[in-house]
């Protein structure tokens, strides 16, 4: 992956989320629930790190926005 900028978290209440997950279904089911709660750049695809274990995904999130109503 690529590295994390600075204008990725230039700001607070936004974030980086980085997921490892078995397979591509749970890191996506994961990202849809970080982006029903939260603004999110989402990824559209997953990533597999030879040697390692199961997939990654990446997803900016803006947690600055008021989703209670």
């Amino acid at each position: 992956m690529r590295p994390i900028t600075e204008a990725h978290v230039a700001q607070p209440g936004l974030a980086v989320v980085e997921v490892a997950a078995a397979d591509d279904q749970t890191a996506l089911a994961i990202q849809e629930l970080l982006a029903g709660r939260w603004a999110t750049a989402p990824a559209d695809h997953t990533t597999r790190e030879p040697g390692e274990p199961g997939v990654r995904l990446r997803c900016y999130l803006d947690v600055r926005q008021d989703l209670t109503s």
